[in-house]
């Protein structure tokens, strides 16, 4: 990219790279690392050489991963997997949907975002507006 003069890094971080919940401290540290790793990277290494680095923090996405945690969260409390959806996994949501990042992903990649470098870009439901 250097070489090129040219380039788009995006890195896909967390809301929780924002805000914190409880019993998430390893991952809600590595979300933050993310976070400055992206603005020293698009400020200080790549910003001189035509390149953006920006990060997009997500809330809950509807992954494989995601669907298996409320089936097994659904599971150990005796509950519904509309009742995890809506007072667990997507609690802090205000718009209690899934949220998806590949519209924003192909705006940073495209010659309008060239701009853009160092931000952070929440796509959460309203999650970090409170």
């Amino acid at each position: 990219m250097k070489a090129k003069r040219s380039g788009r890094i995006i890195n896909i971080a967390s809301t929780h790279g924002l805000v914190a919940s409880p019993y998430k401290a390893a991952y809600i540290a590595a979300k933050h690392g993310m976070v400055g790793l992206t603005k020293v990277i698009a400020l200080l290494e790549v910003a001189q050489h035509g390149i953006t680095c920006n990060a997009i923090c997500p809330g809950y996405v509807q992954t494989l991963l995601v669907e298996c945690q409320i089936e097994d969260t659904a599971k150990a409390r005796g509950i519904s997997r509309e009742a995890v959806l809506r007072y667990v996994a997507q609690a802090a949501q205000p718009t209690k949907q899934f949220v998806q990042v590949a519209s924003l992903v192909v705006y940073l990649v495209s010659d309008a975002a060239a701009p853009i470098t160092g931000s952070t870009f929440p796509i959460d439901g309203g999650w970090t507006a409170q």
